[in-house]
């Protein structure tokens, strides 16, 4: 199922009714969701995405803007007729039910053409049950699962109904880090098999972009940019975005633009031809640094992290944004740990220029 975002908008009162104004949550975005994907609403606290999936589920009302799924304008539908599945990050299963109850339920409350014999019921919720991998589980309550299994439960009771598109809010903030991984490897190899329209919103980058075909980037109710995971990665399209993918997190330095070249403090360590001359700031990626003896950018030399196949150099730089500046590189590389300094290439593939003032991506 296609869902289409038209100028989607959603303004709340303000808290303070004396001191009034309004708080914009979403401001007119626009997007269109293909159908079969996995989307990854992306952003941090506040940025309005759990807001724009309430919009969509029907929870909550747009102020202005229009929702479709395919053809039908969904914008003023009851939730219930929607046909959407609705996943909360702390589950809201019922405890006095079973397992079997929960997901059952509903079913139990489909009506007229929708409704459903005792035995297509039973048959549809062992169905996903299996689906989810919780078909010997049905008899337990919740209290008496893990985390991971009862946020399967959620799913399940979720995908029961077969539903137009599938809605998950933050589903994995609940569970420790090993039961992330594994929970959002199922949700993906569910979303395959069901080939359901799926919108996954989540703060953190890392669960975005390791399932998501497509992600879409928001700060302060404004959508930053959409594209798929790696696109985003490699060609962000402002200091936000690149800031907020990847981990570790790319280090930003102060820098000018001087006749063509990319220098930090007196080192040119990258060319932008045609650019005029200006203050920047500079995004390098933590792999987009080569060791290099006689390297054009020189930092002060911290701390050596090995990590096996690669190893992370910590450095200074008067000049960087961040604390200290780390740089991943092959471990075959030998490093002197008595140096004081240590000298570097930039790829120029994992160099980005922003301007300083709205600190948009400078192309060339």
């Amino acid at each position: 199922m296609k869902v289409v975002l038209q100028n989607l908008t959603k303004i709340f009162p303000s808290r303070d009714k004396k001191a009034g104004g309004e708080v914009v949550a979403v401001n007119d975005f626009t997007f269109e969701i293909p159908d079969g994907k996995l989307i990854g609403l992306l952003g941090p606290s506040g940025c309005g995405k759990s807001t724009t999936l309430y919009m969509i589920s029907g929870l909550q009302k747009p102020t202005s803007g229009k929702i479709f799924f395919g053809e039908d304008d969904v914008t003023t539908l009851a939730t219930e007729s929607r046909g959407i599945g609705l996943v909360f990050q702390n589950y809201a299963l019922y405890p006095h039910m079973t397992v079997k109850q929960n997901i059952l339920f509903p079913l139990e409350n489909l009506k007229g053409k929708d409704k459903l014999t005792k035995t297509e019921m039973q048959e549809r919720a062992l169905e996903v049950a299996k689906l989810v991998q919780i078909d010997e589980l049905m008899d337990r309550k919740p209290s008496e699962l893990s985390g991971g299994q009862q946020q399967r439960v959620a799913i399940a009771r979720a995908l029961v109904k077969m539903p137009r598109v599938l809605l998950l809010d933050e589903p994995l903030s609940n569970l420790d880090a090993r039961l992330r991984l594994q929970t959002r490897e199922e949700i993906r190899r569910i979303q395959k098999e069901t080939g359901i329209t799926t919108i996954f919103v989540t703060h953190d980058q890392e669960e975005a972009m390791s399932i998501s075909d497509m992600i879409v980037v928001m700060k302060l109710g404004v959508l930053q940019q959409i594209g798929k995971p790696q696109d985003v990665y490699d060609d962000p399209v402002n200091l936000f975005v690149a800031k907020f993918l990847g981990t570790p997190p790319i280090n930003v330095l102060e820098g000018r633009i001087a006749n063509g070249k990319i220098c930090v403090g007196d080192a040119a360590i990258g060319e932008a031809a045609g650019v005029e001359d200006q203050d920047i700031y500079i995004g390098i990626r933590p792999e987009g640094f080569e060791l290099d003896a006689n390297g054009a950018l020189e930092c002060k030399l911290s701390n050596v992290e090995v990590m096996g196949r690669d190893v992370s150099i910590v450095s200074t730089h008067e000049a960087s944004l961040n604390p200290v500046i780390r740089s991943i590189i092959d471990a075959d590389n030998k490093i002197d740990l008595s140096a004081e300094t240590v000298r570097f290439n930039i790829k120029p593939h994992k160099l980005f220029v922003f301007n300083k003032e709205t600190e948009k991506r400078i192309y060339w």
